[in-house]
């Protein structure tokens, strides 16, 4: 058992351990409000107020992208695959850019626009953290 320690297993910092459960926590919830999404759509939510046919057309196309990038995003972090983050990333931006530079049309939502900027700081920070862990360990090989 040692000797396949030594050889195969690769040897994980405690930040990329970290890093694969926030990847995880968010995933969880981007299928969350890939759900929500799904729900205003179908009118399964809010008495179906924002059923589909109901939307007007910029909202059908947000809200239609949203309800598939979400979920997608989801899947992708939750497999920790590389491109995970990058639709993570479209998504999150879609929305700041609804309710931040549109908040005429979508509404102003600054709990979305700071969630979306913290996750993005967090991420930003864990890769910084693996990138000189990494380095320390060449250093002390």
């Amino acid at each position: 058992m040692s000797d396949m320690r030594e050889h195969g297993a690769p040897h994980q910092t405690t930040a990329e351990l970290a890093f694969d459960i926030f990847h995880r926590i968010i995933a969880i919830f981007c299928l969350i409000a890939g759900l929500r999404y799904w729900s205003l759509l179908i009118g399964i939510a809010e008495g179906g107020a924002w059923r589909f046919d109901l939307l007007p057309v910029h909202w059908k196309i947000a809200a239609a992208s949203l309800a598939v990038l979400w979920p997608v995003a989801g899947i992708g972090l939750w497999m920790i695959v590389s491109w995970g983050p990058v639709v993570w990333l479209v998504a999150a931006t879609t929305e700041i850019i609804m309710h931040g530079a549109f908040p005429e049309l979508y509404g102003s939502n600054w709990l979305i626009i700071a969630s979306q900027a913290t996750i993005a700081v967090l991420y930003a920070v864990f890769r910084i953290a693996i990138y000189f862990a990494k380095r320390v360990d060449e250093q002390a090989e």
